[in-house]
């Protein structure tokens, strides 16, 4: 079943539309954005020696793409119906990847606004959720796939000593705001920041909180320009999305000469044009860290 490519959402609207999904007892969701398709199982050839939750690669149209076991990777228990089990192919962070889950459902359109972090009842997944919708009496799990990913193949996520390539760098007095959901990312991004020298970052776990801090800031009759020289933003986070927290820095008169950088696992054509609408001053691909900081040398000399 080919998703549908009409579904695409308005750029800096603040939703999105979500594939719901089972794994065990409980409902999770995926952003559509990152869904190319949906297949029923077929036979997959195992990999020696590879990771638990790697159940091996399957063949898609003349294209080699591994295959993870969510359940899994999550330490939830095998599918108490495989013959209802389904592969979800998706593409994030330039790669191709299918997760094997136990039901896929259907499609929600929602609000950032009504997804909520975690907290701590969620303890044990916290690291892997990004956020929590209500729907019917039940909750609905946004997934940290990057994370579970990077959790697989640490070499996939970012790597601050990628930056060597870069040679010798001065310590910088530039101050950057970082706006990303996942802890385990918002700590690299900042680490590899300071190995290339801005150690002066603050960070932010979703888009509505580090607008609300700008605007405080200028409220409180602040230069922006003397406190901040950029931002950098994720695209999916909880509450308010990286396009639409672009578009509201770029529609305010004392923000909009902030440059803002998206740098999200889901830079595709269709996304790049989103985020040229929503004002963006340069939109890179995660984990391509090495053009983040060639971006920001440019913006922020």
């Amino acid at each position: 079943m080919q998703k549908d490519q009409g579904i695409l959402l308005e750029s800096g609207t603040n939703e999105l539309e979500i594939v719901e999904f089972s794994v065990s007892e409980s409902r999770f969701g995926i952003n559509v954005i990152k869904v190319k398709e949906i297949l029923n199982l077929v036979p997959v050839t195992k990999i020696p020696h590879s990771h638990p939750a790697v159940e091996g690669i399957i063949d898609i149209r003349g294209e080699v793409v591994p295959v993870v076991d969510v359940a899994h990777a999550l330490g939830f228990e095998g599918s108490a119906n495989p013959q209802q089990d389904k592969f979800i192919l998706t593409e994030f962070n330039q790669t191709k990847i299918v997760f094997h889950v136990h039901t896929v459902t259907q499609i929600h359109r929602i609000s950032w606004e009504s997804i909520e972090k975690p907290g701590t009842m969620y303890q044990g997944l916290e690291t892997e959720i990004t956020g929590v919708i209500k729907k019917e009496g039940d909750m609905l799990l946004l997934l940290d796939f990057e994370k579970i990913v990077a959790d697989i193949s640490p070499e996939s996520s970012l790597n601050k000593a990628d930056i060597r390539v870069l040679g010798a760098r001065e310590r910088s007095d530039k101050k950057i705001l970082i706006a990303e959901d996942s802890g385990l990312l918002r700590g690299l991004l900042q680490e590899t920041l300071e190995e290339a020298g801005y150690i002066h970052t603050t960070s932010f776990e979703d888009g509505k909180a580090a607008y609300d801090h700008l605007a405080e800031l200028a409220a409180d009759g602040k230069s922006i320009r003397e406190e901040y020289q950029l931002v950098i933003t994720d695209i999916e986070m909880p509450r308010m999305d990286g396009h639409h927290l672009t578009r509201r820095i770029k529609e305010d008169p004392q923000l909009q000469q902030l440059p803002v950088v998206i740098f999200s696992s889901l830079i595709t054509n269709d996304l790049k044009h989103k985020g040229e609408i929503a004002g963006a001053d340069a939109q890179i691909s995660k984990p391509e860290i090495v053009e983040l900081i060639k971006i920001i040398d440019q913006h922020i000399k």
